[in-house]
């Protein structure tokens, strides 16, 4: 016998290949399609409510994985029982009817009475061609390759209902893509965001050039998720991290006092946050909202900073200082040095977001060290923060009534 293949498109679809085999010894013929692209990223469900014998000419392409049903009369062609095919409804109706009658003769020898039911229900496929009243023809395909043509195209057709769906783990198993579908994961889910480090392309800031930031969420013991950027930069060098409250803004603000004790204190982890002022009392020091950033060091390094901070004001450098403000910075930075486990000091964190935290060694017990108070923000800390013109609740009605 001879295949003859054909390439084709059909409008509004995609493209298929139609395979038609014929012999001529026996006139035996088949034909089926395949789909000439891959598997769609969504499965795909055609429900169309036959009205009309119009409607059973309709175009089908009816995949081998394609599942197709009839509900009214509780029939169904199980997905891989055909091979895939271009046809029309009619076309299926009597694909159905052919196999069905294909058993009869040995049904009726072996056992007449589901012989005579299986008749019956051939008579009933073949009253629906006639359309007498109307019924519901739904294909359901997991690869989403299958068609059911819309005469009225590119307008919506009213009797038709495309819906496109994610498959399952059995369907995706089913076609072969079982491995694919478990090494997919929600790039956003949280754990994935906890277990990998996420790079993206930026620009230095001081040179800018391209670098890399790196970014990364981390959960801080007794405390809440933080997100940690660092930008490192191979032409000039810079280096820079930044962190980030990985939460809302606190009911409340917050107060962390540590009495500095003991060399061990510097080891102590603290999250810094944008919104948070630093106080050292005895140095009669104090570093405002906003300066260095958001930052999850050590208190060793949150010192280390400050005091680049101080060093780096060119009113005390060079051409422009006076040896006064020399000697007050030298004294200042020599003070800060005995803080760090031989002058006993208060280290004092205000943040009136409540997103900064220091370290409890003793968790989660209490800290005989550490005193953490909550507070009632102020007008003023609320305006800075941008809470006083916030509203979360109520607005939309609100704004209607405006309107």
């Amino acid at each position: 016998g001879v295949t003859r293949l054909l390439l084709t498109r059909i409008p509004f679809f995609k493209e298929i290949i139609v395979s038609s085999f014929a012999c001529d010894s026996c006139s035996w013929s088949n034909t089926e399609i395949q789909s000439a692209g891959r598997i769609q990223e969504l499965g795909v469900r055609y429900t169309l409510a036959v009205t009309s014998r119009q409607d059973m000419n309709r175009e089908v392409v009816k995949t081998d994985c394609a599942t197709a049903r009839i509900p009214e009369l509780d029939f169904e062609i199980p997905a891989f029982t055909q091979k895939g095919v271009l046809t029309t409804i009619e076309g299926i109706i009597d694909r159905a009817v052919a196999g069905l009658e294909q058993d009869q003769p040995i049904r009726r020898a072996t056992d007449e009475e589901v012989a005579n039911k299986i008749d019956e229900f051939i008579g009933k496929l073949k009253q629906l061609k006639e359309v007498h009243s109307s019924f519901t023809f739904i294909i359901d395909d997991p690869s989403g390759n299958s068609f059911v043509e819309n005469p009225h195209a590119p307008q919506k057709d009213d009797a038709l209902v495309v819906t496109h769906y994610r498959r399952t783990p059995q369907q995706a198993a089913m076609l072969g893509l079982e491995g694919e579908e478990l090494e997919e994961k929600p790039a956003d889910s949280a754990e994935d965001l906890r277990n990998e480090v996420l790079q993206f392309n930026t620009n230095c800031p001081e040179c800018n050039a391209p670098a890399n930031t790196n970014m990364k969420l981390v959960q801080i013991p007794h405390f809440k998720e933080v997100i940690i950027m660092a930008t490192n930069c191979d032409s000039c060098g810079h280096r820079t991290n930044e962190v980030k409250s990985g939460g809302a803004i606190e009911p409340q603000g917050t107060r962390i006092t540590l009495r500095i004790t003991d060399p061990s204190d510097m080891t102590r982890d603290i999250l810094k946050s944008e919104t948070c002022s630093v106080e050292i009392p005895e140095l009669e020091f104090e570093l405002g909202m906003g300066a260095l950033g958001g930052k999850f060091t050590t208190l060793e390094g949150l010192l280390k900073d400050i005091r680049e901070l101080v060093e780096r004001n060119p009113f005390t450098l060079g051409d422009s200082s006076t040896p006064s403000k020399t000697e007050k910075l030298q004294e200042f930075i020599g003070k800060l040095q005995e803080v760090k486990g031989k002058t006993k000091a208060h280290f004092i964190m205000d943040d009136p977001a409540g997103n900064s935290y220091l370290q409890n060694v003793y968790a989660p017990e209490e800290d005989p060290e550490l005193k953490v108070e909550r507070y009632e923000r102020t007008f003023e800390q609320n305006e800075d923060l941008g809470l006083n013109d916030m509203k979360t609740e109520g607005y939309e009605s609100e704004g209607a009534s405006a309107r």
